[in-house]
């Protein structure tokens, strides 16, 4: 029988399920005729170095729904190495963005936020796993869907927040709302649908001039992959084999319009022609990672843009005035939270191999729960934005007395 001191030992081991099979070999049986001190030497060695191996190591996964290619003769990686400070940190942006959403959903229920209100709830596993994959410097520009890019852009959950609720310590100083919010390389936040397309394309024809070695990754979603702005910017990106990552992020539902319906091909990572595509599960968030560092090697060496399909889901409507359940169950909805939900599935992984405790998951849930608690409470107290700020950066800050085409930043007149 074990010693009280093995047991307790065994008690607080990381390791519990390889522990309990060593504590109880026959060579540690022996170990208890031992002195309380030996055990103790013994056993705390043992369980220590258990636990370095098992807590702050790394761990290979297998990348579990295959890709799917178009004009590309090798593919990105097939397994993924994970550290155990990565797993934490994805964990943690993963689930801090859900809070964040859920957040923006209640202000906006209790009339805090006014107007549009795009959530990407569901949808994590796509920017967190791109973001880690691009370097700090690379650009990026999404759709009006977008609190969840700028806070991964380094902008706080308040700054978020703020922002939505039309306060002067939001992002864009409370002037942009839900769908103009900026960070680092950050380029929005875009209204149009579709309409960041030719700007990402032209932020990478820019680094291409400026003989940086950056790329733009450009996200877009299947209720904007039929807008002709997007083939134009297809056609000038591999006339001029410019480095940008063109994301489709597919999430079903144009609006109410399933891809079905609105697309003679939903086949999106093939809609490039002459521009390769992969075709990634976009609720596999080690997935869409490898698949963006192939994307990104492949537009660092020179050959042109590449097309990403990352196929995802949003358990939200398309805007808060939109139930989500006129074109689609409420059944449907709840089988891909309990089947295919990026962090449940993630955290499933994490803790099933051992990369991580069930302390350090749940440490970073109450941590994240306080963050956006808090954020969210000083939203509603901010400042407002003062009235008269409202005139500036319409455009941007015109020095005084300067005209364009004959007209200042506040009247239009003829040609001088």
């Amino acid at each position: 029988m074990l010693s009280r001191v093995s047991v307790a030992i065994f008690r607080t081991a990381p390791a519990a399920r390889k522990t309990k099979e060593i504590l109880h070999s026959p060579w540690i049986q022996q170990a208890n005729s031992l002195s309380t001190t030996s055990r103790c030497s013994i056993l705390q060695g043992l369980l220590g170095a258990l636990s370095v191996r098992n807590n702050s190591s790394e761990q290979i996964f297998d990348i579990q729904t295959p890709y799917k290619l178009h004009r590309l003769d090798e593919s990105p990686n097939t397994t993924a190495t994970l550290t155990h400070d990565e797993a934490l940190h994805y964990y943690r942006e993963m689930q801090t963005i859900r809070r964040l959403e859920t957040a923006a959903g209640n202000l906006y229920k209790e009339k805090h936020i006014r107007g549009f209100c795009h959530l990407y709830s569901g949808q994590e596993a796509c920017a967190v796993g791109i973001i880690n994959a691009v370097k700090r410097d690379d650009a990026i520009i999404t759709s009006y869907r977008a609190h969840g890019w700028t806070y991964l852009r380094g902008v706080s959950p308040l700054g978020v927040l703020a922002e939505l609720t039309g306060k002067k310590a939001g992002c864009s100083e409370g002037k942009g709302g839900s769908m103009h919010t900026y960070g680092e390389n950050f380029y929005g936040g875009n209204g149009i649908v579709g309409g960041q397309t030719p700007l990402g394309t032209g932020i990478a024809f820019a680094m291409k001039y400026q003989g940086k070695d950056n790329l733009c990754v450009t996200l877009y979603g299947d209720g904007a992959a039929n807008q002709g702005q997007l083939f134009e910017s297809f056609n000038l990106a591999k006339l001029w084999d410019l480095p940008v990552i063109y994301v489709v992020e597919n999430n079903g539902y144009g609006m109410g319009t399933s891809t079905d319906r609105s697309a003679a091909s939903s086949d999106y990572y093939t809609r490039g022609d002459y521009i390769p595509g992969i075709w990634v599960d976009g609720m596999d968030v080690l997935g869409v990672r490898e698949a963006t560092r192939f994307a990104a090697d492949h537009c660092r060496s020179g050959r042109g843009p590449i097309l990403l399909e990352c196929v995802t889901y949003r358990y939200s409507g398309h805007s808060m005035s939109d139930p989500g359940t006129s074109y689609r169950t409420r059944e449907e909805i709840q089988d891909v939270r309990k089947k295919r939900d990026p962090i449940t599935g993630f955290k499933e992984r994490i803790l099933s191999s051992e990369l991580v405790t069930p302390e350090e998951v749940k440490a970073i849930d109450v941590e994240v729960k306080k963050e956006i608690d808090l954020a969210a409470t000083k939203a509603k107290t901010e400042a407002e934005v003062n009235l008269s700020s409202l005139y500036t950066h319409v455009h941007s800050q015109i020095p005084p007395g300067m005209k364009v085409r004959g007209a200042d930043a506040f009247t239009y007149g003829s040609p001088e």
